[in-house]
């Protein structure tokens, strides 16, 4: 474990230098010319937040087709559900050291009959910048693991109501505790940011390059094993003609315990099981017309029902996605449609659940304005999941489903 930790603690003690002569050299010229007062640090301290509230009880016809990864709200007893009510507080406490801190006020147990509508941490970190520009930072704490591009983007952007079966089981929450190591130069930091603030859907600035350890057990869950998960990602974005296009590679590798379990599964001795994966990733941002789509391969734990067991398998899966920017006058309009596909385990749910997904989405997401949006989708989902409780569990069904969001 510690040949994976010694890197970071040497780029760090690398920063601090750095930063000691930075201050030194900047001490030396503001002797020589004064320069405005600096704003103290809680004077940067920004605060935003978003709020989702959803129905997913028109044109049902299957209650017992659920996603608990998804949507808690999805079959049995339909009502509206607050789907994410979040505050971000973030700023710069110098030039290169910035905190971001976000907790969500709708987490649920996923249980029924279970609470709903408490607080509970999504991110909390702080990026340490090793240049003048923050080219290469370092960030420590809870944030998103940089596997997958429809998992960087954040929900308040992202048009389909979930994030597809398939590359979001490698990190539940798409978050876990660790360290990464960004770089990125000012030129793609730029163009990264620019991405989400003209609308284009994009993931905000996870580098160009990425490289991190993380615990492996995904957010808010203890550490069970002395074993970190190592990640990698690139991503590339270029022009194409008028458009941009963005591809990206992304793989990870570690050790999960499985925790969740039904009382007499089979599991090896330690529940230790391997856990790795590799991502392709294209996305077409839409000036006008544009495209998104992953893949992923690799091997995890899953149910198997035919020994009753929690057993290392391959898994396979992924998802196209086509949408089109329509600009009216002030407002906008997002018309979308999502094919998804996943044949593997879901890690974090009980025994390791086996699922064979297949999903189509037909989506129209409207802005009247920056600070409120309106999506519609309709579902036609054909969804296959086991574990012990239920080994044989295959659903089908449609729905239609509602969204409002509130910006601020």
């Amino acid at each position: 474990m510690f040949k994976h930790v010694l890197p970071f603690i040497l780029l760090l003690i690398s920063a601090i230098g750095n930063a000691q002569v930075a201050d030194t050299s900047s001490s030396k010229a503001t002797a020589e010319t004064p320069k405005p007062a600096e704003k103290k640090w809680y004077e940067t301290i920004a605060l935003r937040g978003y709020a989702q509230i959803r129905y997913n009880g028109l044109l049902e016809t299957n209650e017992d087709l659920g996603c608990e990864a998804c949507d808690k709200s999805w079959g049995g007893n339909n009502g509206f559900f607050i789907r994410r009510m979040r505050l971000v507080f973030y700023g710069h406490l110098s030039k290169r050291v910035y905190f971001y801190f976000q907790p969500d006020f709708a987490s649920s147990t996923g249980v029924a009959g279970g609470q709903i509508h408490f607080a509970q941490i999504r991110d909390a970190y702080f990026d340490l910048g090793l240049d003048a520009e923050s080219e290469f930072r370092i960030r420590i704490g809870q944030s998103k693991v940089p596997y997958g591009f429809e998992n960087m983007q954040s929900s308040q952007n992202r048009l389909p109501f979930d994030r597809d079966d398939a590359l979001n089981s490698a990190v539940a929450n798409e978050r876990d505790l660790g360290a990464m190591l960004y770089w990125a130069p000012k030129k793609y930091k730029d163009m990264f940011s620019d991405f989400v603030k003209s609308g284009l859907k994009g993931t905000g600035d996870y580098g160009v390059v990425g490289l991190g350890i993380y615990n492996g057990q995904t957010a808010n869950q203890p550490e069970l094993n002395d074993n970190f998960h190592v990640v990698g990602r690139v991503t590339y974005p270029f022009p194409l003609g008028k458009q941009t296009l963005e591809a990206g590679i992304q793989a990870y590798t570690g050790k999960y315990v499985v925790a969740n379990l039904s009382p007499s599964v089979k599991t090896n001795a330690d529940r230790n099981y391997t856990d790795q994966r590799i991502a392709g990733s294209v996305t077409l941002y839409p000036k006008p017309f544009g495209l998104q789509a992953e893949y992923n391969i690799g091997k995890g734990p899953e149910y198997n029902k035919v020994t009753d067991s929690i057993e290392v398998q391959d898994l396979k899966g992924g998802y196209v996605l086509i949408n089109y920017m329509w600009k009216l006058n002030s407002q906008i309009l997002f018309p979308y449609a999502r094919y998804q596909y996943y044949d593997g385990g879901k890690k974090l749910e009980r025994d390791a659940r086996s699922y064979l997904v297949k999903e189509l989405e037909f989506g129209l997401e409207w802005q009247p304005m920056k600070q409120f949006e309106f999506v519609a989708a309709y579902v036609i989902s054909d969804r296959t999941y086991e574990d012990h409780t239920k080994p044989d569990n295959h659903q089908e069904g449609n729905l239609l489903r509602l969204q409002a969001q509130l910006n601020f």
